[in-house]
């Protein structure tokens, strides 16, 4: 079957420049994902550089060879920068039109710009960097858990590796001294672009809503004061931990904290429960599910922990909450008292460790305060509970 190349160059046209005013759509809607708006300039840079190539022959040859090239280069260029400015890094559009502003000086020497094997090594291997640049960037982004990151990474390697195979194959076969719209090349080339093109469209808009939409859950889950897990998450991440095995739990409560609020203020009261989460958060286990249960009050799931480990980790807690001072107001003081309990069994309840944590908290708030209590029947212990 033989393929019209012009038609096949104008539907990359249509296609690309169609995908870049997507991207600048989505990021109308967006503003402050600027990488939607790098993207879109680079696929309407690519359009504009597609069609000046499907002109070869009736435009002059500094145009669809010069100038269409560096153009084509500087969007692959401004993909990468894209791809950096969605991993919140600076995008260094500087770097990324670098390599289109190389191709024209190097389209100054006559030997380079009357031969087509360098020409190709050349734009082959800054384009492929680009792209291989943009999947070790995405790769390294790969803690922010998005489903496309994947397809992401493998697209540009592939993409990557299409490139540098030019380098070899036209190292080493025959090439004709000149390459006209009516080379096997350009049906090639404009397939690949439009295939591309799409790819990569479905792709980055599908990491932009993966990461919207996990923004959203991670506020809807969120403390907004303290910057922990809300309570409705702290239960769903407890329950999921207590289903596949046993655990302790831990029940903090702010001791005085009602005086602090009337006396300083619910600024005060409110820096004081975050500087509690601050102290708090490092000192627990890892693994721990630690969250703002509401008011002054937390709570902290131990995976696979005992009464006797989780005692020591809430007293490190409370020792360390005790030395919390303020320079602005030296008569400010932090206690905590802390109720423990533990589950033997896998799949317990999460209930029952409530109902036993604040039953251990109640006796160490009746108790004097400022200590941890483990269990139901275990009487109170006190600050040498860590000894």
């Amino acid at each position: 079957m033989r393929l019209d190349v012009p038609t096949l160059f104008m539907m990359t046209v249509a296609v690309t420049f169609t995908v870049g005013v997507l991207f600048l759509l989505s990021w109308s809607q967006t503003r402050r994902e600027r990488a939607l708006a790098i993207w879109g300039v680079a696929h309407l840079i690519g359009a504009v550089a597609s069609l000046m190539l499907a002109l070869r022959g009736q435009i002059p040859d500094s145009l669809s060879i010069g100038l269409a090239n560096a153009l084509m280069i500087g969007a692959y260029g401004l993909i990468w920068s894209g791809v950096r400015a969605f991993e919140r890094r600076p995008p260094h559009l500087r770097w990324a039109v670098a390599g289109g502003a190389a191709w024209l000086a190097a389209c100054l020497v006559p030997a380079f710009y009357d031969a087509i094997g360098p020409r190709i090594v050349f734009a082959s291997t800054v384009a492929g960097y680009y792209c291989a640049s943009g999947a070790v960037t995405i790769w390294r982004g790969r803690q922010e858990a998005l489903v496309s990151r994947y397809p992401a990474v493998v697209l540009l390697t592939t993409y990557a590796a299409l490139y540098w195979m030019r380098i070899p194959l036209t190292l080493t076969l025959p090439i004709p001294a000149s390459i006209g719209s009516e080379s096997p090349w350009f049906a090639i080339l404009c397939f690949s672009g439009t295939l591309f093109s799409v790819a990569i469209a479905f792709v980055f808009m599908a990491l932009t809503k993966e990461r919207a939409e996990r923004e959203q859950r991670l506020a809807a889950e969120t403390d907004p004061l303290t910057g922990i897990a809300n309570r409705r998450a702290l239960v769903a991440r407890a329950e999921k931990h207590l289903a596949a095995a046993p655990a302790a739990l831990l029940l903090f409560d702010l001791d005085h904290f009602k005086a602090v609020n009337d006396r300083y203020g619910h600024a005060i009261g409110d820096a004081v429960l975050a500087a509690f989460c601050q102290i708090a958060a490092p000192l627990l286990p890892a693994g721990a599910v630690f969250g703002r249960m509401g008011g002054e009050e937390f709570a902290c799931l131990l995976p696979r922990l005992d009464e006797g480990d989780a005692a020591l980790a809430a007293e490190r807690v409370r020792a360390a909450v005790a030395l919390f001072g303020h320079p602005d107001f030296p008569d400010l003081r932090m206690r905590v008292s802390i109720g423990a309990a533990a589950e033997s069994q896998i799949g317990g309840s999460l209930d029952y460790l409530l109902r036993q944590a604040d039953d251990a908290l109640y006796r160490a708030k009746n108790a004097g305060r400022d200590q941890v209590v483990i269990g139901p029947r275990r009487g109170v212990r006190d600050r040498a509970v860590a000894g």
